[in-house]
This record gives C-alpha cells, structure tokens and sequence, in this order.
C-alpha cells in the first residue's frame, strides 16, 4: 500500500469521516428534505453545538421511532426478528449492515435493533 493512501486512510479514521457521511446520508434519506443542503448545514451545525456541549448530537431517529418499526417488523410479538429482516430494515434506513456479526439462526431482539439503528 502506498505511504499516500495509508495517509489518507489513516485521516478517515482519525476524524472518523466515513461514519459522519454515512449518518449524514441516513439522515437525508430518512428525512428526505426539500432542501438538502440547507438540511445538511443544519444537521453539522447540531454536530458543532453537540461537540461543544450546547447541544443534542443529532439522532436519525428517536426511541419511539425505533421501537415503532420493530413492532412493525415483529408482527406476532415475539420480541425478536430475523437477521434478513434486520439487514433489510438497516438498508432501508440508508445504513450499512456489512459489519454485521449475526447468524442466520439468531433472533435480533429489540435492544439489539435499537443499538444498530
């Protein structure tokens, strides 16, 4: 690999850059502004002032709206859902599932939902 690219690399993680634009990108497609760029300004200024401590961080959603959408998904109340169901709600949301350690077989419970979205 060259010294350039583990450089640039090394910057992405540093300033954890890849997770910002995804949050950013989730947010647009949750909310899906009629103005996006001024939506997006808006949003790194609640960053800014969340960093400072003069505010909340901004939230793609709230737990309500979490707890929501899994009761939608688990549709006989058995208090788990399937991985592809999980994986599909996350794409859905605009966010990623490639990290994702979750077996096949495994049930995603409510708190695991929540800690993913």
């Amino acid at each position: 690999m060259a010294a350039g690219e583990e450089q640039t690399r090394e910057y992405l993680r540093r300033h954890r850059l890849p997770e910002l634009l995804q949050h950013l990108g989730a947010l647009l497609l949750f909310h899906r502004p009629e103005r996006p760029r001024e939506f997006l300004i808006q949003v790194l200024e609640r960053v800014k002032a969340g960093r400072r401590a003069e505010g909340e961080y901004p939230e793609l959603m709230d737990e309500a709206n979490v707890e929501a959408m899994f009761s939608l998904l688990d549709v006989l109340g058995q208090g788990h859902i399937t991985p592809a169901q999980y994986r599909e709600a996350l794409k859905t949301l605009g966010l990623s599932a490639e990290d994702l350690e979750v077996g096949d077989d495994e049930g995603i419970t409510l708190d695991v939902f929540k800690e993913g979205v």
